[in-house]
């Protein structure tokens, strides 16, 4: 009846039921996470194929163990990309940091303990300039980064050989709280043949922090919003500005983290900071489905990322390749994400997300 309808409006538009497969690519975009679990899962059925020893605990810890740094900084990475930012200057930020807390250790003779917490107040104004040039110049991040990067580089290089003669700095064991900073920072578990690090919790601890982050506070709303769209973002009153900063500041802190955890656990520092270990944050970022573009991503995936980086150079070792097949494994992974991201891209832009 003409009553039923209100007035002023034509006959309701018709609904078009969506397919079982546009409901499963539904869910599945939902889900960034689940491109970098399948190729966690194929790659290593593949290699335990080739293998078998990969299963065996003394192999799971080792995939462990290089994944657990690579995974604390890929996490911090993914909420950046999410925002729509990058950098490049997490890794020299680890060596940096680690070479502070060995000169104030061994050679202005303080304890661990206020070393460590002095050259987290380092990284922290490194990420706080980071974050300050690129809100307020509007430079793209990946260079205000790279020249970051690069000033930290020739400056550890220069202080290390100035200051202690060497690029390598030992003697820290002998520090005031060493054994707690090691019980913290350093502690091992046996299990069987295989020895696992207290790095692993830390990995976890900062994937389940950086997606309860993301996705059950404000907070994350607001990297959302900044990655997928900025100037509306800033029309709506989103802190677009502040938000960066405290990625920023988040990405310096992981650094800190992964520097601290290699300090305890060598006992020193070697000061040989090379462009390599930031591209592979941002490559396990992207293979755990962040897009390049923001507004898209997950830190479980960035977590999988690294596993996947993990089981695949503990599988190359174990099978016998030649190592340098590894690099050439990744940039494959790498193109295959990327080919991913643009049809996921292509399609949130024909289905705009509320």
């Amino acid at each position: 009846m003409a009553a039923d309808r209100p007035l002023g409006f034509g006959p309701p538009a018709p609904v078009v039921p969506r397919s079982a497969g546009r409901r499963l690519l539904d869910r599945m975009l939902a889900r960034p996470s689940l491109g970098a679990l399948l190729g966690v899962l194929s790659v290593g059925l593949f290699f335990t194929l080739q293998a078998p020893m990969l299963l065996s605990s003394g192999g799971l810890a080792t995939v462990l163990d290089i994944a657990a740094p690579l995974g604390i900084g890929g996490v911090a990475v993914a909420l950046l990309l999410v925002a729509g930012q990058f950098d490049l200057s997490i890794g020299v930020v680890a060596v940096g940091s680690s070479l502070v807390t060995s000169l104030l250790v061994t050679q202005a003779g303080i304890g661990i303990w206020p070393a460590l917490l002095l050259s987290l107040l380092a990284a922290l104004v490194v990420g706080a300039v980071n974050g300050l040039l690129v809100v307020s110049t509007g430079l793209p991040s990946f260079l205000v980064t790279l020249a970051t990067f690069l000033v930290l580089q020739g400056s550890s290089l220069a202080v290390a050989a100035a200051v202690a003669g060497s690029s390598r700095i030992t003697g820290l064991a002998e520090a005031p709280g060493w054994s707690s900073a090691l019980a913290v920072f350093g502690s091992t578990a046996q299990l069987g043949d295989g020895r696992y690090r207290v790095s692993l919790l830390w990995w976890v601890g900062a994937t389940l922090l950086a997606s309860w982050l993301l996705w059950r506070t404000r907070f994350g709303n607001a990297v959302f919003a900044s990655g997928g769209a900025r100037r509306a973002a800033r029309q709506l009153g989103v802190p677009v500005r502040r938000t960066s900063v405290l990625l920023f500041l988040g990405t310096a802190t992981a650094g800190w983290l992964i520097g601290t955890l290699g300090l305890v656990r060598l006992g020193g520092v070697q000061v040989d900071p090379a462009l390599g270990a930031e591209i592979e944050f941002i490559v396990v970022a992207v293979i755990g489905g962040c897009l390049l573009t923001g507004g898209y991503g997950s830190p479980y995936g960035a977590a999988l990322g690294a596993l996947l980086y993990g089981v695949a150079r503990e599988g190359i070792a174990l099978a016998g390749w030649d190592p340098r097949w590894f690099q050439a494994f990744l940039g494959l992974c790498l193109l295959v994400a990327l080919l991913a991201n643009g049809l996921v891209r292509r399609r949130l832009r024909a289905v705009p997300r509320s």
